[in-house]
């Protein structure tokens, strides 16, 4: 479990200067302290808070602008995240850049053909090694600001369960007969925790923008479904010192997001039960409101930015419980299972045509054992660590299905989520593979005779 895993945890204290300060910073990239996109520490402008992020400079001329901005935040009375915060600092973060220097830009036709061609070509290979059929039916080019535009929705959906809870306890520190009276106050609170939330997602966000090169980097389907999306500008940084040509890294990754958009197209359940596990882990959270308590009997309505400071002192720090700890499991496991299939099989397809394949998928395996996209998402949104061991154990099952069973066996245990493995039989994969399956086909088929034999004997005893 993340030590901080809303990213509340205090920022590295800056020197006066900043620019040095920044340039010091290993993690790099906008990211907050010690690399976690959610932190509070790499706000747009190195700031250390939202005020801080539109006051810093004082330049009168922008002055205007940064009261609005603060209006905004102060008057939030929305949902537990003020999304339009969040898209705003995603976009700023976006425009920033990376910290290679590399600058978000808009994609060219050239660019947009060479990804259409790549997908077209991806899924007429996965075709010969998976039963599923084509999910995409459109394939495009996005930059960095229309990965962030496309995603998030589905952001959305995986946030708010969290941060509701969480915004929850702003109402609940207290007493009942003190509410009324304090009804400003908790207002002014929520809507700075909207605010928060707002910076710390649009934050994350932006900086994954920089990273991910495809619409299923995490495991999860963020974009629109049925449209296969690469971001060329970072596949290019992702394959610049590979030593491996352009051409043969696009393909390779336009596998994978060709085979993600497969199973999330014909795995109807999927989504459901992955997005399932993470308001499973909401519904469990334990918040300390002692702290907050604390806060707000020592807040003054004249400076909100003291909400923040005691948000970074971790007052929402979540506690486990075992219906946390299942949830977590069961999205662990979930994701494992999705992963493993798609590097099972985007390596069957690509062994034989593509000589850098072996390199390309050591690549992605480190890139996601050192903390990629995924594992720094939900290490901070929700505690969970994607363990890289998990994700070897279950690419190994796959394909040990697929020799014991053929492709067909293989992608029929998406069928019904209680025939995929559980966390058990990644420990055991031998003994999952040559284990006799139950076939949910043949239980739906009974179960519906009987119901009809059930509807005629009924209808025989209405006439008679």
């Amino acid at each position: 479990m993340s030590d901080t895993p809303f990213g509340f945890g205090l920022p590295p204290e800056e020197p006066e200067n900043g620019d040095e300060g920044r340039k010091k910073d290993p993690a790099g990239g906008g990211k907050g302290s010690g690399g976690d996109p959610f932190g509070f520490g790499g706000l747009p402008g190195g700031a250390d808070n939202p005020f801080a992020a539109m006051f810093g400079s004082l330049n009168p001329s922008d002055l205007g602008a940064a009261f609005q901005q603060l209006g905004q935040m102060l008057s939030y009375e929305g949902g537990p995240v003020n999304w339009d915060m969040a898209k705003q600092i995603a976009r700023q973060t976006v425009a920033q850049g990376t910290s290679d220097g590399t600058k978000d830009a808009s994609v060219g036709p050239a660019e947009k053909t060479a990804v259409q061609e790549a997908v077209r070509l991806a899924d007429l290979w996965l075709d010969q090694v998976t039963s599923l059929p084509s999910g995409a039916n459109t394939a495009v080019a996005w930059s960095r600001a229309e990965w962030v535009e496309a995603t998030l929705p589905a952001w959305q959906q995986l946030v708010d369960p969290v941060a509701e809870r969480v915004g929850a306890a702003m109402g609940d520190v207290l007493p009942e007969e003190m509410q009324a009276m304090a009804g400003p106050l908790i207002g002014m609170m929520r809507s700075m925790g909207g605010a928060m939330f707002g910076q710390q997602i649009g934050q994350a966000v932006g900086a994954l923008a920089g990273e991910v090169v495809g619409s299923t980097d995490v495991g999860l389907p963020l974009g629109p479904a049925g449209k296969a999306a690469l971001l060329p500008l970072n596949i290019e940084t992702f394959g610049k010192d590979l030593g491996v040509p352009k051409d043969e890294v696009r393909l390779y990754l336009a596998l994978r997001e060709a085979a993600h958009q497969r199973l999330f197209a014909h795995v109807p359940w999927l989504r459901s039960h992955l997005f399932g596990a993470v308001e499973g882990y909401a519904r469990g959270i334990k918040v300390d409101t002692s702290k907050l308590e604390d806060a707000v009997g020592q807040l003054d309505p004249t400076h909100p930015e003291q909400l923040q400071e005691a948000l970074q002192q971790g007052m929402f720090q979540p506690q486990d419980t075992p219906e946390q700890k299942a949830s977590l499991a069961r999205l662990e496991t979930a994701l494992a299972l999705v992963e493993g299939w798609v590097d099972a099989v985007v390596h069957e397809a690509a062994k034989t045509r593509l000589t850098s394949a072996d390199a390309l998928r050591e690549t992605l395996r480190r890139r996601r054992a050192t903390g990629g996209p995924a594992e720094q998402t939900f290490a901070t949104l929700i505690g969970l660590e994607l363990r890289p061991r998990r994700l070897r154990d279950a690419a190994r099952l796959w394909a040990s299905l697929t020799d014991a069973r053929g492709m067909d066996g293989r992608d029929d245990l998406w069928g019904h989520p209680d025939m995929l493995p559980t966390a058990s039989d990644l420990d055991d994969p031998d003994g999952f593979v040559h284990r006799e399956q139950l076939d949910f086909s043949e239980l739906d088929k009974m179960l519906g005779e009987a119901a009809e034999r059930a509807d005629e004997d009924g209808k025989d005893d209405t006439d008679k």
